[in-house]
């Protein structure tokens, strides 16, 4: 076996940590932290809570064998030592650190009742306790998501489908949606049965109801939480500069602007203050851009600039349905779409290549490439904070 001097501490096994670390494997010493045993496919958690999916994967069967994984968590970041302190009191020490710890699902602490009555579903064990109490609740029993984003949309028809009735609130359907996209979604949610009521604010949350702005009061046996997603703190309390949501501020190349040994990659790394959409969409290229970063550092030379376009948005509605709305390569969504069973196939499909392509990515480091945007120097230009 190869003996490497370089020592590359990777945080969060994630979609952007698994790809970040099976790029590094050949040339690096790699070790990937996670508080978990398994690699959590967070496209699915709605299926998991629905019951038709457990929405992990084995480390076996998306890692590359030589990376070391550590099942811990991160408690902080001594970048002046070279160290991570970790959950279970021991530390790790690194040449580099690949900062790639994720999103959460979040529940505001200004809405009464909200973080008491409702159920996130960002994370595995946010679905997990989501699916415990669902076991515990009839059928016919009314529930309410509050969101109508993607997770959202998702959560909705997937109760639906089960049969049970539920109750949509949101201020848009589908914001990040074309008109048509949201056209198509709009239907299939009404052929599910699912209420659906728009401009509305949530004001309370309590045991048995959601009380909306108006003071109109909606029946809800549960309470589904799906608006908005934070990221760890972890960043802030290591003092590493972050945005205002927490993510940690690199300038293009993912570099840290504090310290050239911390490289941020997936949903918790804001590059030039600009970042992508959080999605395994943007994910994956990220880590791998990382990797390059860190290689490209190891080797003397200069990282270049990040860049990768987006495609479009997979959505799925239900276990029949589906909808893949087209994107210009800014993330931009455009009238045209793929709806109905042929747009619930190609979610499936992507749902499975990322796991493909991580593994490809550990089995052939290098492999894996994604197509770029020629606008991302312009947004980066006109959104990068000063140093």
């Amino acid at each position: 076996m190869t003996e490497h001097h370089t020592t590359v501490v990777v945080l969060g096994g994630g979609y952007a940590g698994v790809m970040t670390a099976n790029r590094l494997a050949p040339h690096a010493s790699v070790t990937l932290v996670n508080p978990r045993p398994a690699f959590v496919e967070r496209i699915r958690l709605h299926q998991l809570v629905a019951g038709n999916d457990d929405a992990v994967a084995d480390y076996a069967t998306v890692l590359a064998d030589t990376v070391r994984l550590v099942v811990d968590g991160a408690e902080r970041i001594d970048t002046s030592n070279r160290t991570v302190a970790l959950a279970s009191g021991g530390s790790l020490t690194y040449d580099y650190l690949v900062y790639a710890v994720g999103s959460t699902g979040t529940v505001p602490a200004a809405v009464p009742g909200a973080a008491e009555f409702s159920y996130p579903i960002g994370e595995l064990e946010q679905a997990q306790r989501l699916a415990a109490r669902l076991a515990d609740v009839p059928v016919p029993a009314p529930l309410v998501v509050v969101g109508g984003g993607l997770t959202g949309i998702e959560a909705a028809t997937e109760f639906a489908e089960a049969g049970r009735p539920v109750t949509l609130v949101t201020d848009v359907l589908g914001p990040s949606l074309a008109d048509s996209g949201r056209r198509s979604i709009a239907k299939r949610l009404a052929k599910l049965g699912v209420a659906v009521v728009e401009g509305s604010a949530v004001a309370e949350v309590r045991a048995d109801r959601v009380v909306l702005a108006s003071g109109r009061e909606v029946p809800s046996a549960v309470t589904v939480w799906t608006a908005g997603f934070g990221v760890p703190g972890l960043a802030a309390a290591s003092g590493l500069p972050t945005d205002g949501l927490g993510r940690l501020l690199t300038d293009e190349t993912l570099t840290s602007l504090a310290d050239p040994r911390v490289i941020g990659a997936g949903d918790a790394v804001s590059p030039s203050n600009a970042p992508w959409r959080m999605s395994c969409q943007a994910a994956l290229p990220l880590g791998a851009q990382a990797a390059n970063t860190v290689l490209a550092r190891m080797g003397g030379a200069d990282p270049a600039a990040v860049n990768h376009a987006m495609a479009g948005q997979c959505i799925s509605l239900g276990r029949a349905a589906g909808i893949f709305q087209f994107a210009d390569v800014d993330d931009t969504p455009r009238r045209w779409y793929v709806g109905g069973r042929a747009g619930a196939l190609i979610k499936e499909q992507v749902c499975r290549y990322t796991l493909k392509w991580m593994r490809g990515e550990a089995d052939k480091p290098g492999s894996y490439s994604w197509k770029t945007n020629p606008h991302r120097a312009q947004v980066a230009a006109q959104a990068v904070p000063a140093r």
